[in-house]
């Protein structure tokens, strides 16, 4: 998503030219075209295959991307950020098109986690760019920025999918590997390569060692996997809240989902201009907060409007806590270790998506408003350890290698 850089000349991130045009460009184009996984389990029962083995090959697909979070790191700080990105990109459109003509379930299992590996290892690369092209003073916004392409992207992605599913499932899937290539190419040619360290490099300065002991980080990686528990209810235990508990129509959760995209897109740029000005860890100590309270007040809303208005709390919540912890995680991690931190975080997201559901499910039937209460703790426990957590200034950077390269002209990196 878009962004300029650094004091090496690129460009500012806050520039109000098109500098950042190919970045946001490249970001919507990724995110427009993440829709195939929407599908897969819609097509692979029109195929025939049963309601659990279209399921075990979307849980094989989230294993696969909460798999990247392990080796994205890596591969963008041994090899380069881009290099990684456009592997990551040209990998998954191969993957992607397989999943629609695979048959022997096991391959369509191993194909499916290989999607998904290859589909999200260009996060953690695109971040630790992010973080080696903008400034420290404004990542907040530059992170904003992102969510916000990726938000229009998104929206606009599963809309043209869903009209492409009712003629043929086969241009869902071509779509996007279409627009993953016309992506990974986009970052060839528009963005810098970014930091890359040597395999010396890692044995004098530490690699994951240096993350285990990093304690800001594992109290952020904690705080954060209790919001992701929190943040998959919206597509697992709320849904059928709204259905089953309160008798309200499928268009009417559709709705609740709406308001947040609205949302985001409406008032994350101009709130990111006021939480940057502020220390990070309260920013994300509020949002966190207000995460939880939105989905604790959950069990007090018996009607759509009540509905909407606990939506609009935690989606204030998600705006002012998300852009802060991307930067706050940018700013703690050593610049030779970027992409590891960025792909090491990733992996809170990929456990509280995985248990959320699960645990979930299992609380709803057991008390609804327990269910809503434990968010609630929950949350509070997160803004809790975020506030807890050492204080910690922007590391200074240390000498790294920075391979030669032809500088793009002033571009910044997709999220």
């Amino acid at each position: 998503m878009a962004w300029p850089s650094p004091s090496g000349g690129r460009c500012a991130a806050t520039s109000g030219s098109f500098r950042g045009l190919p970045g946001f460009c490249g970001n919507c184009i990724n995110w427009f075209a993440s829709f195939a996984i929407i599908f897969l389990a819609l097509y692979l029962t029109k195929r025939g295959f049963s309601i659990p083995e279209a399921g075990g090959a979307v849980a094989a697909f989230g294993g696969g991307g909460t798999a990247a979070g392990l080796i994205a790191g890596h591969l963008a700080d041994r090899f380069g950020r881009r290099t990684t990105m456009a592997v990551s990109m040209f990998a998954s459109a191969a993957t992607v098109l397989l999943l629609y003509f695979v048959s022997p379930y096991p391959a369509l299992l191993a194909l499916a986690f290989g999607a998904g590996l290859a589909t999200n290892t260009w996060r953690p690369a695109s971040r630790a760019l992010m973080a080696d092209v903008v400034p420290e003073g404004q990542r907040v916004t530059a992170f904003a920025l992102t969510r916000f392409a990726g938000h229009v992207g998104y929206a606009s992605g599963a809309a043209v999918a869903g009209f492409l599913a009712d003629h043929s499932f086969l241009w869902v899937f071509v779509m996007d590997a279409a627009t993953s290539v016309i992506f990974g190419f986009l970052v060839l040619l528009a963005l810098p390569e970014g930091r890359r360290t040597t395999k010396s490099e890692d044995v004098e300065r530490g690699g994951y060692v240096t993350i285990a002991a990093d304690r800001a980080f594992l109290l952020l990686f904690a705080a954060s996997a209790f919001v992701a528990f929190i943040f998959a209810q919206q597509q697992s235990t709320l849904p059928l809240y709204v259905e089953r508990i309160l008798h309200l129509r499928p268009a009417d959760f559709g709705l609740l989902i709406s308001l947040n995209g609205v949302l985001v897109l409406a008032i994350e740029l101009p709130i990111s201009s006021v939480t940057m000005r502020h220390p990070p860890k309260q920013m994300m100590g509020i949002g966190f907060l207000l995460f939880g309270a939105g989905f604790a007040l959950t069990a007090a809303a018996h009607s759509l409007l009540a509905l909407l208005g606990t939506v609009a709390i935690w989606t204030l919540g998600e705006i002012i806590s998300a852009p802060v912890a991307y930067a706050y995680l940018a700013d703690i991690a050593p610049e030779h270790l970027r992409g590891r931190y960025q792909g090491i975080y990733e992996l809170a997201w990929g456990f509280g998506g995985v248990a959320g559901p699960a645990l979930g499910a299992v609380l709803l039937a057991w008390s609804v408003h327990g269910l809503w209460a434990v968010c609630g703790a929950l949350g509070l426990a997160a803004s809790v350890l975020v506030l807890a957590s050492p204080q910690r200034g922007p590391v200074v950077a240390e000498p790294t290698i920075v391979l030669p390269e032809a500088e793009p002209a002033a571009i910044t990196p997709p999220l």
